[in-house]
């Protein structure tokens, strides 16, 4: 079974008010790539990788007038895709909603939100009581994004829990002077170290009920991101796989393995930016797939579909080309062999 995180750059943008399909000549919100080019590059990547269940990150947005799952739907049946069916967990208000598109004749699926009961972690749709600024008051944090949160069956019973994040550190917009920002910017980095420890307090339940658990997204984190790395001593990534837990605990993604060993120069990377101030391009770790010890047990297979780094993709123009077009993040997959 194949399953795959991606983080499509402004999907939402590739429809219009009603919810249709914009296949025309102007332009996307990637720059220099038209929405009709987006649109195609979306669905050959999506036809390469041929997934069981894609958890799609920044999916179209959904309210009054036009609904996620509706137009993801829509997207598949243009394009014929295997993952012709979609699902939507709590929305948000930020145009980037967490979703998950499958085929429906492999796996059933529905949204199975937990928490919120009596020593319960809260549910994701409601807040969460921490001391961030260690003044002995806790602060009440709530997620932009809240994570959808699935419970999977296949076809021959084996059931799965698949947790879909996107956790988002914000710039510190409203800042004049550089003091300003800087305490915007730590105030967001404990907000979202916040949120991690809220998710990892999630994993732990599932954990000790022996749930088969997949989290995957975007958690906009990795080392040597930001200069804040050092002031709180620990990623949100390391939190959220329970670093320096028990094994039993803890929850494993090879590439963040990899990153945080710090063995190697070498960090495998999903994302790619660019920089306006360098002229240049920047590659970043951010987007994961996190098993729990029972998934890892049975050997899957990670890989990233990285245009230049992964010789597959390279060596394939169209798919590569459609790759760098799609979005600024590559998708990631994990094959289990179930």
């Amino acid at each position: 079974m194949r399953i795959v995180t991606w983080n499509v750059e402004w999907f939402t943008n590739l429809f219009d008010a009603r919810g249709r399909l914009l296949e025309d000549e102007d332009w996307s919100s990637r720059y220099k790539v038209t929405r009709r080019q987006q649109i195609e590059s979306i669905a050959i990547v999506l036809t390469a990788i041929d997934p069981d269940a894609v958890m799609i990150i920044e999916a179209p947005d959904n309210n009054r007038r036009r609904q996620t799952v509706p137009m993801l739907e829509r997207f598949a049946a243009r394009f014929d895709l295997r993952c012709r069916r979609a699902l939507l967990g709590f929305e948000n208000d930020t145009q980037q909603e967490i979703a998950l598109l499958y085929d429906p004749d492999v796996l059933s699926v529905h949204h199975d939100p937990k928490g919120g009961g009596e020593g319960e972690t809260p549910r994701f749709d409601q807040s969460y009581l921490i001391d961030l600024d260690v003044d002995g008051t806790a602060d009440r944090v709530v997620f932009s994004k809240p994570p959808l949160e699935v419970q999977a069956e296949t076809r021959d019973g084996k059931r799965l829990r698949l947790i879909g994040a996107h956790l988002k550190t914000k710039a510190p917009h409203g800042a004049t002077t550089p003091e300003q920002a800087q305490r915007i910017a730590i105030a967001n980095r404990r907000k979202q170290l916040a949120e991690c420890i809220w998710l990892r307090s999630r994993v732990m339940e599932h954990l000790k009920a022996g749930d088969s658990l997949l989290v995957m997204g975007d958690l906009n984190d990795g080392p040597g991101l930001d200069e804040y790395e050092k002031l709180f001593g620990r990623s949100g990534v390391e939190i959220v796989l329970g670093w320096d837990e028990p094994r039993e605990t803890r929850l494993y993604d090879p590439h963040a393995r990899i990153a945080y060993s710090k063995k190697t120069g070498v960090t495998p990377m999903t994302a790619r930016f660019y920089l306006d101030t360098e002229k240049r391009y920047f590659s970043a770790l951010l987007d994961y797939i996190m098993v729990s010890p029972d998934l890892r047990a049975l050997k899957p297979a990670w890989r990233i579909w990285h245009p230049f780094d992964d010789p597959d993709c390279y060596q394939v123009p169209e798919l590569r080309e459609a790759l760098l077009m799609a979005s600024d993040h590559f998708p990631v997959s994990i094959d289990l062999p179930i």
